[in-house]
């Protein structure tokens, strides 16, 4: 089975009324990029910093149809819906169905993170790793999270940190924004006695039990819709979201974290990590940027 997907570059201040356009037209999928990008996955986030509204100059704007979808009518009805799109700048072509988890891990080889966190994919045996080890057997299915961005890179990296520092055996870990439950299952196996993971994305919540299974730690995981998630305290929290919710969830951050415990955010864009730190300083000490490409990580520890 094959698809159609249909391309174009519009102005920022086109972009409501062309995606809306699309939607009415039937397109099963909407994908935004910054046309200016030097590559397809350049700037592929479309995340303001805190307190600011963002506007991309130039959009590419993509959606998929189905194949059998008519080119002409489709640029006829959509320039009919949204009158101020110029023709010229349409493009189409066909994308032809295939299984996207496992062309994924087809590629996915085995990482290292810090000194002996290890994430394998399902389809790779772990062999000659040093006696000390720690693997964690990953297939993120549809959900965010393999090791493989940055922001997820620097928090396996913090949670080998910590664990051989001592600070995360027998503790109890916060995990929000769980996606694949990586850094949840990562945490577990480095030491911690148990883990909660929350996301507002079913599949993802699902993802999560599945490979805390895998791992042999599931009985060790409770997983929550935020609107289910619980009131209570851990020894640490960890959140790989973006840097907007991040500041609005700062206080219910801090009140889910005992004194003394530890925080580690990322997500976040540098140039976005000054604003932040400022917000989370009024609940925590010790606030540490650090930098991986264009992505950071805060961490901290909860005031006494």
């Amino acid at each position: 089975m094959s698809w159609l997907e249909l391309s174009l570059t519009i102005h920022a201040q086109q972009q409501t009324a062309v995606e809306g356009a699309l939607e009415d037209l039937g397109a099963l999928s909407i994908t935004l990029r910054d046309a200016d990008a030097d590559t397809p996955d350049e700037r592929a986030i479309f995340e303001p910093g805190v307190g600011e509204i963002p506007l991309w100059n130039e959009i590419v704007l993509q959606a998929l149809f189905n194949a059998a979808t008519d080119r002409a009518g489709l640029v006829a009805a959509l320039t009919d819906l949204a009158p101020e799109l110029s023709p010229e700048r349409i493009t189409f072509r066909e994308i032809e169905e295939q299984d996207w988890t496992r062309a994924w891990m087809d590629t996915y080889q085995p990482m290292r993170f810090g000194r002996r966190l290890w994430i394998y994919p399902t389809t790779v045996e772990p062999e000659g790793l040093a006696a000390d080890a720690v693997v964690v057997r990953l297939d993120p299915g549809l959900a965010f999270g393999t090791g493989t961005h940055p922001t997820t890179a620097l928090c396996l990296e913090w949670l080998d940190t910590i664990a051989d520092a001592r600070a995360l055996a027998g503790k109890r870990l916060i995990d929000f924004g769980c996606g694949s439950g990586v850094l949840a299952v990562a945490a577990l196996k480095l030491g911690a006695a148990c883990a909660i993971g929350v996301d507002n994305d079913a599949q993802a919540l699902e993802a999560s039990r599945i490979n805390a299974e895998r791992n042999a730690v599931g009985e060790k995981v409770d997983l929550y819709l935020p609107q289910h998630f619980p009131p209570q305290q851990a020894d640490i929290l960890i959140a790989n979201i973006l840097a907007g919710p991040l500041a609005e969830l700062a206080a219910q951050f801090a009140a889910s974290i005992a004194p003394g415990g530890l925080l580690a955010l990322s997500g976040i864009l540098h140039g976005q990590e000054s604003e932040l730190v400022e917000i989370y300083a009024a609940w925590f000490d010790e606030l540490v940027v650090t930098q991986r490409e264009d992505w950071v990580r805060i961490a901290g520890r909860r005031k006494n």
